[in-house]
């Protein structure tokens, strides 16, 4: 049985060498296996169907030949293209692309309104608009009061508008004043933009015979309630250097109107609206409007439409 039990035992103990060294002998082989198949071409990247990235550059160039991040004039011309179009063109969208070699216009009625105040009712009106490119524009804005088709009063003004900052522009140009009262002129200057929080403002003085001077600033918001129903808050200041009797304006604050609109757009082009506005005249002009029968305070129901083209 002893003898039995050792032949036994060395058969066990030899086949477990001999399954050792299948083991090791396994992974010997597969690495001269590969070392013997050649070597797959390296994986040629198409750089034409990547965008941007530069296919005149050799597989071989070395770090020293990569263009470097300058926007110094002497850079090649494998860099990437300025405007980082790549060749893409711009929108077909009109408007969407404006730049300066094509100039583009706008016309919008913002006020085209009646009111109804507590002495008298009559129409008022704030139109303008512009044709240009982005840096200079022609600009062309008028405002006034009418009472049965008769204008009241009324300015036009026509202005060269140039662009300073990313959303500020400065005007120059003229003003001229219509309706009943004398027809002055008026050199005017100004600044307008929109202010952070996205204030619309306007401020313009104005420069006339005689050392007359006037100013005006005007403040605007619009408050969404859904896309479509928006109301908007404006406020005006109206200041004149010197008494214009003939005007029927006071040196100082002359007047200062509160207005509240609220619109619902139809399309983004045509917007009827209804609103309130508040008048109240300061100083001498007081005493002017009283003369012509009208009140130091006003409060005008209106109602109107907004379209612009």
């Amino acid at each position: 049985m002893s003898m039995r039990r050792q032949i036994s035992t060395a058969t066990r103990w030899r086949r477990r060498m001999l399954f050792a060294c299948m083991l090791l002998a396994w992974p010997l082989a597969a690495a001269a296996q590969s070392a013997d198949t050649p070597a797959d071409p390296p994986m040629q990247m198409d750089s034409s169907a990547m965008p941007g990235m530069n296919h005149d550059v050799k597989p071989e160039a070395n770090h020293d030949a990569m263009p470097t991040m300058t926007n110094s004039a002497t850079a090649t011309t494998n860099t990437r293209s300025p405007d980082y179009s790549d060749g893409i063109g711009q929108s077909s969208m009109p408007g969407m692309d404006m730049s300066d070699s094509q100039p583009l216009g706008m016309l919008k009625i913002d006020q085209l309104e009646l009111t109804d105040g507590r002495y008298a009712t009559g129409q008022s009106w704030d139109v303008e608009g512009w044709y240009g490119n982005d840096s200079d524009k022609l600009w062309l804005r008028s405002e006034g009061d009418a009472d049965h088709g008769r204008i009241e009063e009324g300015q036009v003004e026509a202005l060269w508008s140039h662009a300073v900052a990313a959303f500020w522009n400065t005007q120059l140009g003229v003003r001229q004043d219509v309706g009943e009262g004398p027809h002055r002129q008026w050199a005017a200057f100004g600044i307008q933009g929109l202010a952070p929080y996205w204030f619309e403002l306007e401020a313009t003085g104005y420069l006339g015979p005689s050392g007359r001077a006037a100013a005006r600033l005007r403040a605007e918001y619009e408050l969404l309630f859904t896309q479509r129903l928006i109301l908007q808050p404006e406020f005006e200041l109206n200041l004149y250097g010197s008494d214009d009797p003939a005007s029927r304006v006071g040196s100082g604050l002359s007047d200062t109107r509160l207005g509240l609109r609220l619109r619902y757009e139809v399309s983004r082009q045509f917007a009827p609206y209804v609103g309130i506005v508040w008048i109240h005249r300061n100083g001498t002009t007081v005493d002017y409007i009283r003369l012509g029968g009208q009140p130091s305070m006003d409060r005008q129901f209106v109602a109107g439409v907004r379209i612009w083209f």
